[in-house]
């Protein structure tokens, strides 16, 4: 059984990487998987309580547009 993660993955690839990467770059999406909406905002936590306002009762899945990952954690060099 896929889980929201995937889902969200698979939604972004296949309907929404295409107009977010153009109109949004850098930006984050937030998406919803059991509803299939999603919420634009310029960073992390804007994105994720657009959708959490909107859908309460859902957990959106957070997507940083043009990007492979929302956050790199990685060590600072000297």
């Amino acid at each position: 059984m896929p889980t929201t993660t995937e889902d969200a993955k698979l939604m972004y690839e296949r309907e929404l990487k295409e107009s977010m990467e153009r109109e949004f770059p850098g930006q984050y999406i937030a998406i919803v998987t059991s509803s299939r909406r999603h919420y634009v905002g310029p960073t992390f936590l804007a994105a994720a309580m657009a959708a959490r306002d909107a859908e309460p009762d859902n957990i959106p899945f957070v997507i940083r547009i043009g990007h492979d990952a929302a956050f790199h954690i990685g060590a600072a060099s000297v």
